[in-house]
C-alpha cells in the first residue's frame, strides 16, 4: 500500500527541494517515489500553482486525475460555490480510503497558504526508514498529514519534530 504524506514548506520553493532529494533516494533504492505533486504559492499570486511528478499520458494518468480533483477540492472549490462543492463532496467520500477526508482537506487549505509549498507525495518500500528520515532533517518542514498507522506517524513526526 502507498503511504500518501503532505509536508509544508514554509518557502514556496521548498517541496521542489524536497521532492529532487526524494527522488535522488529512489535513484539509490532507498524508497519508491510513486508520484508526487508540488503546490506552490509565490507570495503576491492570488491562486498557488501545480505540478506532478509523472506526466499525464499513460500510467501517470490515473494519478493526473487524483491531483487535479484533490487540488481542485482544497484550493479551488472554496472559490466557486457551496452547490459544485456539494457534489464534489460526494465524489470525495472514496477518497477516506487513503485517508483524505474532511479534515484532511481542511488542514491543507489552512496550512497552505501564500509564500508557501507543499509536497504530496506517494511513496511505498522504503528499505531503510532510518536513513531517509536522516536525510530529509536537513530541510526545514511541517507534517501535515500521512495516512500511514498512528503508532508510525507518531514517530515519524517525533524523529522531525523541531526542537
Amino acid at each position: 500500500m502507498a503511504t500518501l504524506s503532505v509536508l509544508k514548506f514554509n518557502d514556496p520553493y521548498g517541496a521542489d527541494r524536497v521532492l529532487v532529494a526524494l527522488q535522488g533516494m529512489q535513484e539509490r533504492q532507498m524508497i519508491d517515489l510513486e508520484d508526487a505533486a508540488v503546490v506552490s504559492w509565490p507570495q503576491g499570486n492570488k491562486k498557488p500553482t501545480t505540478h506532478q511528478l509523472h506526466s499525464t499520458a499513460g500510467a501517470g494518468a490515473g494519478w493526473g486525475a487524483f491531483w487535479g480533483f484533490l487540488f481542485g477540492l482544497i484550493f479551488f472549490v472554496p472559490f466557486l460555490g457551496a452547490a459544485i462543492g456539494a457534489g464534489m463532496g460526494a465524489l470525495s467520500g472514496s477518497l477516506a480510503d487513503v485517508g483524505i477526508d474532511d479534515d484532511f482537506i481542511q488542514q491543507v487549505r489552512e496550512k497552505v497558504t501564500e509564500g508557501t509549498s507543499a509536497l504530496f507525495a506517494l511513496t511505498s518500500g522504503a528499505t531503510a526508514p532510518d536513513k531517509v528520515i536522516d536525510e530529509l532533517k536537513q530541510y526545514d518542514f511541517e507534517i501535515i498529514s500521512t495516512n500511514l498507522p498512528e503508532e508510525q506517524e507518531k514517530q515519524l513526526r517525533e524523529a522531525f519534530a523541531h526542537e
